[in-house]
């Protein structure tokens, strides 16, 4: 570890912190490379071991982590993040600019859906729904209300992949086009239905479930398999649930609703 390094690490870290993401961990600066991010600095306190799990886990971004991860002291790793990762690694990204993700969720042909989370509360249930629409191929995730989807908490539980897919909070006006499909307790079983591609699937939250002005507008409320007197499903499971559905035989912009 080359001090003159650390030095200048720290110093590009202080002056990148207020306007960057916070990737917090192995797995987040691993995905926000494949998809592109904007990664401004990058730190370890322990480089060896963070090129192993390169080498195990992530062999096509190695070569970029051993030439951007500079290794700093333990109590230096301590002092930048508010907690340090288990893989001590930790790294700071620009955001993904709102002009790119709304470009991107309203742009038409859309194939896949977005996923609506009306006035999330949990960061963490926020976070695990951006990694499932990432991992689904979903256009993006858009969320209602005052909490911001690139809020540190939300980015680690994403695991970094809000640069794989489109994130932004928007307005009720504002959201993309396409039909709109609520899910709600009092909706069609989600099994007989099938969901197009272009479609918004909106999810309330546990609690409060869709807001009126969203299911008053819905093109179709839609229900998920529930056993009786079992109240609801978390969040990001039911995201889940429905992502899987479209997915399947029924997935596509020509399916027709059963």
């Amino acid at each position: 570890m080359s001090d003159d390094d650390a030095t200048k690490a720290v110093r590009q870290w202080s002056e990148a912190a207020p306007d960057a993401v916070l990737l917090d961990g192995f797995h987040a600066l691993k995905h926000a490379l494949r998809f592109g991010a904007d990664v401004r600095v990058a730190v370890t306190s322990d480089k060896e071991a963070a090129l192993a799990l390169a080498a195990s886990l992530a062999d096509d971004v190695t070569d970029r982590i051993r030439d951007l991860v500079v290794e700093v002291p333990g109590q230096t790793l301590r002092e930048l993040v508010p907690r340090v990762h288990p893989t001590q690694v930790a790294a700071l990204a620009a955001r993904r600019s709102r002009q790119a993700n709304v470009a991107g969720l309203v742009k038409l042909p859309r194939m896949s859906p977005i996923v609506v989370l009306d006035n999330p509360r949990n960061l963490g249930n926020v976070g695990a729904v951006v990694r499932l629409a990432a991992g689904f191929g979903a256009t993006g995730v858009v969320t209602t209300g005052d909490v911001d989807p690139w809020h540190p908490n939300v980015v680690r539980a994403g695991a970094g992949l809000h640069f794989a897919t489109a994130v932004e909070r928007l307005p009720f006006s504002d959201l993309p086009p396409g039909p709109m499909y609520v899910l709600d307790p009092e909706g069609e079983d989600i099994r007989s239905v099938g969901i197009p591609g272009d479609a918004l699937l909106v999810f309330g939250s546990e609690r409060h479930g869709v807001s009126p002005e969203l299911r008053g507008q819905a093109t179709k409320l839609l229900a998920l398999p529930m056993r009786p007197q079992v109240s609801s499903y978390n969040l990001a499971t039911s995201v889940a649930m429905a992502l899987f559905h479209w997915g399947g035989p029924l997935q596509g912009p020509d399916a027709q609703d059963g």
